[in-house]
């Protein structure tokens, strides 16, 4: 029989009237969330009855099932039907002729179809070999046919389920933890997937199974809204896209907030971290309590046996006051009285965090409920437990999300409301805001040996972030927060100053050393009038190495932590007293010298190429957690007679080789007594961005065609992004070309924030030349997609550009990189 056939024959079910009420009940604006869901689910339910009835012709013993997410009448637009067809084996032949009756329709409308033929003895079989199929069963809901048949196959799938749950139950931990290293945690993606990544709809399912199991259950307060959260997330979803997607797209993201009625994708990105949020945390708890349940069930007949019938009494080990262990969880202690002792919430965490151990729920409950809020500045206990808690390590995290659950986080400091769940939309950064404030906590307890003030660091790690909550520069927003909050958790003014001048300079280093001349004195004065003290600097250093630590493997390396640490060393002296010295020519060496006379012999240039693993022997080391066989590039010699058109003919043939440049200098190198005339020396920093470097013959064949004209660096570019097109995502914010005020009494310094791209130094180096400037030295400094670059500029004679000049080539720049 032919699908044809069978469509025609179903005609008296409606097929055709079923399409184009399941159109317009999509399409129609009057329902949404879970009244479309179970509208859509009702109508499913009467067309599929209708076909089961018309292809029966009276057969008994057989039964049409809804299973899975269709079983929980949880219908999106575009879901596949799980559909069971049940039967007693009595005949075979028409129980076959009946599934092609349903299947067919099915399939000839376009939706996806999950569908199986089994007798219950098949279907129980087929559970107890297959965990997703069992988990299926589990929402099993009689839509057809003998209902008898399905609440028996109803009662011995649930009843199996329970007597094997001891077995099961780790299968399925097991289970949920390999999806969630596979697909990451929902609550942090850019990109998430609603279904399969950890705080999904899938973890929402286990936590079903888990609690109809009667062994455990999850923590329900929140959590069923939760779970309609994700669900008209993925309805949106579906129907923005006309497609079965669980992947919520960058670029579909505004699409899907405004089917929400959302303000932007950022809110909507909100939205679905908090509902992953209290997923995973009721999972945690159920696992936990999961475990805790089969250790006792393991444990107890033995004591029993040992204490002939006796029931043993769980051991309590004091850990702080007020608090205790108990089973592998931190609890409140008998005589504990949280609406006398405000103290205890952060007394109890920090003694979990301490002990590497989690807060119990029932405890974090109870200290929610109860706990007097805390005076107005904090006793000295309190600041000394929050500080103690920040500085126990990775611990510090599944501590502080307890509280975050329960809401204490921000009833401690109301301030971290704005930054709770809130989306970074760099993919450099791993975490949300908030978690990111904890993880560079983290970072930061690692270095509390380095500092004179580990207090101060660890407070700073936790608000370094707090002002990307408030419209404008998040630093200097979070400066006049990180005072308040100093004030209000009882530090003195001096603290609370150093505090707000960590926060506010966050950034400082980094973008510093990455970003500016460490030999031009106005560069290192600068840093230094800005942080004030050495200590304040000792402080800063630790800081910017826990935060570039925890924004993710982007954004620290040895070769960035080498220029900090060169910075730092600068500034330092400056601190103690020892100007910086004025710049001097620096004399050529033996190597340079030799490779400039050569290219002046020659007439053409002459390259050599020189790895580099460790930072030079007078800087500073690179901080201790860089890996010290990372390389921190290839030193790049470059010796060319002076000529126009150098600097971006050599950025296009690095570029055309995938070379990255990190740093790059730039000048002109006389000739030894008796030679007439002058070479450029290029000394420039370089990486692969994949594979291993070339050969410098073949860098120089291309540099020689690259400087007469005859390679076409544009043209090979362009031929190598139409051959591997980039990904589309979100359309990148424009390019923004300024002049650094003051930077420099050497240069100009213009600073350039664009799109990373391959080709891009090349193609700046042609508008600087068009622009008719000289670049004495090049900055590079790559965070993900984005790009900041900073150019040493002078005009032929080597002096600084006039203001309107330098403003000029700084539109051409601009320009140049939006055409």
């Amino acid at each position: 029989m032919t699908s044809t056939d069978v469509t025609e024959e179903a005609e008296g079910s409606g097929p055709g009237g079923y399409a184009a009420a399941r159109l317009r009940l999509l399409t129609e604006g009057a329902r949404s969330g879970p009244p479309r869901r179970r509208a859509l689910a009702g109508l499913t339910d009467d067309w599929l009855a209708g076909l089961f009835g018309a292809g029966t012709g009276g057969q008994a013993g057989v039964s049409l099932v809804a299973v899975g997410g269709y079983g929980r009448g949880e219908l999106s637009p575009r879901s596949d039907l799980d559909l069971l067809l049940l039967h007693d084996g009595r005949d075979d032949k028409a129980v076959a002729a009946l599934a092609d009756r349903l299947w067919y329709p099915v399939w000839d409308l376009g939706l996806d179809l999950d569908h199986s033929v089994r007798t219950p003895q098949q279907a129980r079989k087929t559970a107890g070999e297959d965990l997703k199929v069992h988990l299926g069963l589990l929402d099993a809901r009689h839509l057809a046919g003998d209902l008898g048949l399905t609440a028996a196959l109803r009662t011995a799938v649930l009843a199996d389920w329970r007597n094997q749950a001891p077995k099961r139950l780790p299968e399925l931990r097991d289970l949920c933890a390999e999806r969630a290293e596979r697909q990451g945690e929902l609550q942090f993606l850019l990109e998430p997937d609603l279904k399969e990544a950890r705080g999904g709809l899938r973890d929402a399912t286990a936590l079903r199974a888990v609690a109809a199991s009667w062994l455990a259950d999850a923590p329900r307060e929140g959590l069923a809204e939760a779970r309609r959260r994700l669900l008209d997330v993925r309805d949106a979803l579906h129907l923005a896209t006309g497609r079965a997607t669980d992947r919520l797209a960058l670029q579909e993201q505004d699409q899907v907030a405004a089917e929400l009625g959302l303000l932007d994708a950022d809110a909507l990105l909100r939205q679905v971290y908090e509902a992953a949020r209290v997923i995973s945390y009721a999972g945690d708890v159920t696992w936990r309590e999961v475990g805790r349940v089969l250790r006792s069930r393991s444990v107890r007949p033995r004591l029993r046996a040992i204490m002939n019938g006796g029931k043993p009494v769980a051991e309590r080990s004091p850990l702080a006051e007020g608090v205790v262990e108990q089973d592998g969880e931190v609890v409140l202690a008998r005589t504990a009285r949280p609406e006398r002792d405000p103290v205890l919430p952060l007394r109890a965490a920090a003694a979990a965090a301490q002990a590497g151990l989690p807060l119990s729920l029932h405890a974090v409950r109870r200290l929610a409920a109860t706990a007097r809020p805390l005076p107005t500045p904090w006793p000295a206990e309190a600041r000394e437990q929050l500080v103690t808690l920040l500085g126990s390590g990775r611990p510090t995290v599944q501590v502080w999300e307890a509280l975050e659950a329960e809401g204490l986080v921000t009833r401690l400091l109301p301030d971290w409301e704005r930054v709770r769940c809130r989306p970074q939309r760099n993919a450099v950064h791993l975490w949300t805001v908030d978690r990111h404030l904890i993880e560079t906590a983290v970072r930061a307890a690692g270095f509390a040996r380095r500092v004179h003030r580990p207090d101060l660091l660890l407070v700073a790690a936790l608000l370094h972030d707090i002002g990307k909550g408030w419209p404008g520069d998040h630093s200097v927003a979070g400066e006049t927060i990180a005072r308040d909050v100093a004030t209000r958790i009882g530090f003195d003014r001096a603290d609370a100053a150093v505090l707000a001048t960590l926060v506010r300079h966050h950034l400082l280093l980094v973008e510093t050393a990455t970003r500016r001349d460490l030999d031009d004195p106005a560069t290192v004065r600068a840093v230094a009038e800005s942080v004030g003290t050495e200590h304040t600097l000792e402080l800063l250093h630790a800081l910017t190495e826990a935060d570039a630590l925890a924004t993710g493997p982007a954004a620290w390396s040895s070769w960035r932590g080498s220029l900090v640490a060169d910075l730092v060393k600068r500034v330092a002296g400056v601190l103690a007293g020892d100007p910086p010295a004025e710049p001097a020519a620096a004399a050529p060496t033996a190597e340079q010298e030799r490779l400039a006379v050569e290219a002046f012999r020659t007439g053409g240039p002459v390259l050599a190429l020189r790895a580099q693993t460790e930072p030079p022997a007078d800087s500073a080391p690179a901080p201790s957690s860089a890996d010290g066989s990372e390389p921190l590039g290839v030193e790049l010699l470059i010796a060319v007679p002076d000529q126009a058109g150098v600097l971006p003919a050599v950025a296009g043939v690095l570029a055309m080789h995938r070379l990255t440049v990190r740093t790059a200098e730039l000048r002109s190198l006389p000739l030894p007594d008796g030679v007439d005339g002058s070479v450029l020396l290029l000394d420039w920093r370089v990486a692969a961005q994949y594979g291993s470097l070339p050969q410098a013959a073949r860098l120089r064949a291309d540099l020689v065609r690259a400087l007469d004209g005859s390679l076409d660096i544009a043209g090979r570019l362009a031929e190598r992004d139409a051959a591997h097109p980039r990904r589309r995502g979100v359309e990148p914010p424009p390019p923004r070309v300024t002049v650094a005020p003051a930077a420099s009494r050497l240069a100009t310094v213009i600073e350039v924030r664009a799109q990373d791209a391959p080709g891009l130094l090349f193609r700046l180096g042609r508008a600087l030349e068009a622009a008719g400037v000289r670049v004495r030295s090049a900055h590079v400094s790559t965070l993900g997609a984005n790009a900041v670059d900073a150019f040493y500029v002078t005009r032929g004679e080597g002096v600084p550009l006039p203001r309107e000049d330098a403003a000029s080539v700084a539109r051409e720049l601009e320009e140049s990189l939006r055409a």
